[in-house]
């Protein structure tokens, strides 16, 4: 029997299968905490083929969203035959992309048509992502499957999380594997993490810092060990010695853990996270798998991260014949969101990652995912 047999035979996965309705004896380990609407095998469909997962429609093209209503004072009406209005002291927040743009800079600020829908909820999310931090917070990506987008995900949410804030954001690469995050984001590896905690004694100030960390964008970046014998090396002391380090100098700290959960270092990091980010895929091994890695947190202690967790789930890889929104219900059934990341040709070569280079659609995700870390910055995790 070969791989995909033994995935298709596994009776957890097949709720996740959108295929005709077959006898199920019982529930499925895997799947013990969804809700039995949730779990239950999918109705007949009318069509041949089972439609495939909604696509991530880029915040451009919402409508469903309206822009906020002003704080202000109703404005001055604008002459007779105008749509716009004619601006008060206090003006609306400055249109930046289309034609709504094109007329405030045609008139030199004097009408102001406001925000577009796809705007106002980009600044709603961007408001989120800036929420005052008290002290510091601590995000952990993790995940059983590796290759399944983890590196990417932490990278371009330390990018737009440091794009958006005014604090210090540093991303540290734990993966005991010679992690790829520095090569992601800077191109090279320099100074790495066993750089850092052989002159630990040595750092007084953030300049003193700046010495081992490479920068991308406004985002620090900590580069792990790259020889795998010194990185298996790499203890829950000394992890917790470095983040005590960074913690006195950086705001937001984003640790892109390996594959592993027993791991030494991955058991400091853990201990300390005050949000985790879940990476799977709506595919039968990187649900599966992103399910298992939320079992085996509750499983050792950790229900309170499952709770506050929010799952991303990368579409780079995906298919027509697994039910998409059972997966997405059951992962928003278990943690406090689920983000979908739409393919994006820019992060499949696995190069230099720019957020720039990226399309609307993977920023907006990004923009959303940052806001979810955001909402909890106010708030502290208790085990």
């Amino acid at each position: 029997m070969n791989a995909a047999d033994e995935w298709l035979s596994d009776p957890g996965l097949t709720p996740w299968l959108a295929a005709e309705p077959q006898p199920v004896s019982e529930p499925s380990r895997h799947l013990s905490s969804v809700p039995a609407a949730v779990a239950r095998v999918g109705e007949p469909r009318a069509a041949s083929c089972p439609p495939a997962p909604p696509p991530v429609v880029p915040l451009d093209h919402d409508p469903t969203v309206v822009a906020p209503p002003r704080s202000a004072p109703p404005p001055v009406a604008a002459p007779a035959g105008t749509a716009f209005t004619i601006l008060d002291p206090r003006p609306l927040a400055r249109p930046s992309s289309g034609w709504r743009r094109l007329v405030y800079r045609s008139t030199a600020g004097r009408l102001n048509p406001g925000l577009s829908a796809a705007e106002a909820v980009r600044h709603r999310l961007i408001s989120r992502v800036r929420t005052p931090l008290p002290g510091t917070h601590r995000v952990v990506t993790a995940s059983l499957k590796g290759g399944i987008g983890k590196t990417t995900v932490t990278a371009v949410l330390g990018l737009t999380l440091a794009e958006y804030r005014g604090d210090r954001v540093i991303a540290v690469d734990a993966n005991p594997d010679a992690g790829t995050l520095a090569d992601r984001l800077t191109g090279h590896v320099g100074m790495t993490v066993r750089d850092l905690l052989d002159n630990l004694h040595t750092i007084h100030s953030l300049t003193d810092l700046a010495h081992y960390t490479s920068l991308a964008g406004r985002l620090q970046v900590l580069a792990s060990e790259q020889d795998p014998a010194m990185s298996e090396a790499f203890s829950r002391d000394e992890y917790e010695a470095v983040m005590t380090v960074l913690a006195r100098h950086h705001n937001v700290l984003l640790t892109d853990s390996g594959t592993g959960l027993v791991h030494s270092a991955m058991g400091g990091a853990l201990a300390h996270a005050d949000t985790l980010v879940i990476v799977g895929a709506p595919t039968l091994d990187g649900a599966s798998r992103a399910s298992k890695t939320l079992d085996w947190l509750v499983a050792h202690g950790y229900g309170h991260l499952v709770e506050r967790a929010v799952v991303a789930l990368c579409h780079d890889r995906s298919s027509r014949a697994i039910d998409y929104q059972m997966i997405h219900d059951h992962f928003a059934s278990r943690c406090s969101a689920v983000v979908d990341i739409p393919p994006d040709p820019h992060l499949m070569v696995g190069g230099l990652i720019t957020l720039g280079e990226m399309r609307t659609g993977t920023r907006d995700a990004f923009l959303t995912l940052a806001a979810h870390i955001g909402d909890q910055f106010n708030r502290r995790c208790e085990g």
